[in-house]
């Protein structure tokens, strides 16, 4: 019986020890952490964005939007397998500044059960990174939402990965030149946002706008779908900006309670400003407001602390308003989900704010040696430029090239009837 009793409390102790059971150099806990980010992230785009958008577009076009973001998660983790991966994060030898290797880890080859990246198995790292590379191409169908041909999402999705996603990934967290200047980007303000909100606008303007935009209302057709697509978002952020700090520590505690904080304080703004402004608070409002102050904090995340969180959601939910406003009705843009003044203009302002909010005085964890907040701003200026300008081009020529071989835009006829009848042969509703 005694020997039953030792075994018993010996079990207990190897329990509340994981590291003691586990290889030499994995860490339990932070492996568990970013698996569970890792569904978290997945779980923003399908189901979180898929709802999100499919509420906002008219019920004619809600199987399109929700095709687009399924089919996305599946070439995106295919292509991420092939080759992305390895464009990513591996050593592009005398290319590295610009370029990991096409070549090195085709297929996964280098991934195996026991590789580590950090104290986490690589295929952990490997499938969270993935999640990121799913949910950024996702975003951009917002800019041409109810107008594009699906055989042209698909083209976009693919070239638009391979030239734009995958090398401003490695250029800021694969080693490449913008790390090396010491770039801050925790989560993605440069690598999610500003590439997404980008993209979206220069298909935007290359497709031209909706029928009937700016001059009927175009209204969504399920707020419902939208706001359970939000609050999925909301969720899924925790596991977006918390996963970054790949550990269960104090760096992904307080990502979280940033993130939150300045979603909140977003959300607010945004609404209040609306209320003030056209006398009523809308739902659209508050929730778009939310995104804003979730992209937003998304690049500072790991750098700020709550004051910063504050500072951020509130500069969110007043900037991004304007620019969604100028967007539609001073420029008359039909971004049709407003990726560019939501995402794009939110990273912005979390790449530039972190330079000041990051240093101790402001609660962040402060400066890197031989860094000031001039010159960290600096360099984070530089980054915005620099990601602007490679993603405009690049997408420019993505879009002309496949207008070239397949066209781009459903003709006036299928864009009428809607594209869940045209391009899926299907209904949303069957009532």
């Amino acid at each position: 019986m005694h020997s039953i009793y030792k075994y018993l409390i010996l079990a207990g102790v190897l329990l509340t020890l994981p590291n003691l059971v586990l290889a030499d150099d994995l860490n339990g806990a932070n492996t568990a952490w970013i698996l569970s980010s890792t569904a978290l992230v997945l779980f923003m785009t399908i189901p979180g964005l898929a709802l999100f958008y499919a509420g906002l577009v008219r019920s004619k076009n809600v199987l399109s939007v929700l095709m687009h973001c399924f089919s996305i998660t599946c070439l995106a983790s295919i292509v991420w397998l092939v080759f992305g991966y390895s464009m990513s994060f591996s050593d592009g030898g005398v290319l590295n500044q610009w370029l990991g290797s096409i070549s090195h880890n085709l297929f996964l080859s280098e991934v195996t059960r026991d590789s580590l990246a950090g104290d986490i198995p690589e295929s952990v790292f490997v499938m969270f990174q993935m999640t990121f590379a799913i949910i950024t191409p996702a975003l951009v169908i917002g800019g041409f939402a109810e107008r594009m041909k699906f055989s042209a999402v698909l083209w976009f999705t693919l070239l638009w990965l391979a030239l734009v996603y995958f090398p401003v990934c490695h250029w800021v967290w694969g080693g490449g030149w913008l790390a090396a200047m010491g770039v801050l980007d925790f989560a993605g303000g440069l690598v999610v946002h500003l590439t997404a909100g980008v993209g979206a606008l220069v298909a935007a303007i290359v497709l031209g706008k909706r029928q009937g935009f700016p001059n009927t209302p175009l209204p969504p057709h399920n707020m419902t779908m939208t706001v359970t697509g939000a609050g999925m978002l909301w969720v899924g952020w925790f596991g977006f900006n918390g996963g970054s700090a790949l550990a269960a520590n104090g760096d992904a505690g307080m990502a979280i309670l940033v993130t939150h904080i300045s979603a909140a304080v977003a959300s607010i703004t945004w609404m209040t400003i609306e209320w003030l402004k056209y006398g009523k608070p809308s739902v659209l409002g508050i929730v778009t407001g939310m995104v804003a102050g979730l992209g937003s904090i998304t690049p500072a995340s790991g750098f700020v602390g709550p004051l910063g969180a504050i500072m951020i959601g509130l500069s969110a939910g007043i900037i991004c308003f304007s620019a969604t406003n100028f967007m539609k009705r001073t420029l008359r843009i039909d971004d049709s989900l407003d990726v560019f003044p939501v995402h794009g203009v939110g990273g912005i302002i979390g790449t530039l704010f972190v330079a000041v909010l990051v240093a101790s005085q402001y609660g962040g964890v402060g400066l890197a040696d031989g860094m000031t907040i001039a010159s960290q701003l600096k360099v984070q200026l530089t980054a915005v430029l620099a990601v602007l300008v490679w993603t405009a081009i690049a997408s420019l020529i993505i879009l002309k090239f496949i207008d070239l071989i397949c066209g781009l835009r459903v003709n006036d006829e299928i864009e009428r009837n809607g594209l869940d009848i045209s391009e899926h042969e299907e209904k949303g509703y069957n009532i």
